[in-house]
């Protein structure tokens, strides 16, 4: 992974290692990653999770694809062990950011 923002104290090391297996399971290349939501805002209730949130990329033959428009952006796990961890392709991203998403602009200032 190439930055990391996550301010988790001892979870920082659970994080990092399943960002590094969706990285192998996945086939690709996280570019940024933070934490999001209430912790991160500093308003967590002591049952919160931890938002983690990225943004990644594939290897280039995935994009020059005749068909990936049609392929999936994001990836998604289910809550484990308060981990809360999605994220969106770069090319999803920077669509987005085009169009002043809230919540990529949150994710890009977060703390």
């Amino acid at each position: 992974m190439s930055e990391s923002r996550l301010e988790v104290g001892s979870n920082t090391a659970a994080i990092l290692e399943r960002l590094t297996a969706i990285e192998q399971s996945e086939s690709v290349r996280i570019l940024y990653a933070c934490e999001s939501g209430s912790r991160a805002w500093g308003f967590a209730s002591p049952d919160s999770d931890y938002d983690v949130r990225f943004i990644y990329v594939h290897a280039r033959d995935w994009y020059l694809s005749i068909n990936a428009e049609r392929r999936r952006d994001v990836i998604e796990r289910p809550i484990e062990d308060l981990l809360d961890i999605n994220g969106w392709d770069l090319r999803k991203a920077l669509q987005l950011m085009y169009k002043s998403n809230p919540p990529l602009f949150e994710w890009l200032h977060s703390p």
